[in-house]
């Protein structure tokens, strides 16, 4: 059975794909759900964290599983396009679940860089997603799962986060990948990055109705649409 590589969001776990255990795709695939260090209770690396060092994470998972496809959430996208750009080559496709496109879609990630240091980050963080838990539900398990992760990681890969997103266009470095394919509800994203996507060469299937995480509330529907993109190819 191929392998499937899945990376989660800014200071999110691998429990965020658990629910497409019980779907068609995992029936069809091995997924490999991934807890990158320092997040969802795992020790951190002993070097700063950032985008790089994280790629290489995945590129390593890639290789010892021989998965060439990677689901990537959110920022785990950006992660995913730069271990996609490493060698031997082992990933050439990536279906990015709204992964960041433009320096808009680093809204969470993006707050660390207006914090002087990680414990502040965190507390604002945090406090941030207990408000939006008030009106989405969902936000409630990411909420639960950032604060396991380790705050100096947390706050080092926000930043770096914002230093790409200042240095590059997010999304034409996941165009590089040979293959990608972008799942989206547009309510969900900002308007920069509808404009970017309507001029992009993305692969695009859309989910409306679903929130900014689609593995855990509409599992299945996802699965659907992760099949008709690897079908696709």
């Amino acid at each position: 059975m191929p392998a499937v590589v899945c990376v989660p969001a800014f200071g999110d776990g691998a429990d965020a794909f658990e629910p497409l255990a019980d779907t068609e795709l995992a029936s069809r695939y091995r997924l490999v759900a991934v807890d990158l260090p320092g997040f969802a209770g795992t020790p951190p690396l002993g070097t700063p964290t950032s985008l790089e060092t994280l790629a290489g994470i995945v590129h390593e998972t890639a290789l010892r599983h021989d998965a060439r496809t990677i689901v990537a959430h959110s920022l785990g996208s950006i992660v995913a396009s730069l271990a996609a750009r490493r060698r031997p080559a082992a990933i050439d496709c990536i279906i990015s679940l709204e992964g960041n496109l433009t320096a808009e879609d680093a809204y969470f990630s993006g707050m660390a860089a207006d914090y002087p240091e990680a414990a502040a980050f965190r507390t604002a963080f945090l406090a941030r997603l207990d408000d939006l838990a008030k009106s989405q539900p969902v936000v409630a398990r990411y909420r639960k799962v950032v604060a396991k992760a380790d705050p100096q990681a947390l706050w080092e890969l926000g930043c770096d986060a914002r230093r790409f997103s200042e240095a590059f266009v997010p999304g034409e470095v996941l165009a590089e990948t040979p293959d990608v394919w972008y799942l989206y509800n547009p309510e969900n994203c900002p308007s920069t990055t509808l404009e970017w996507l309507r001029d992009s060469p993305l692969m695009r299937l859309r989910m409306d109705r679903a929130t900014h995480w689609k593995s855990v509330d509409q599992p299945h529907l996802l699965s659907e649409k992760i099949l008709q993109a690897l079908e696709g190819r």
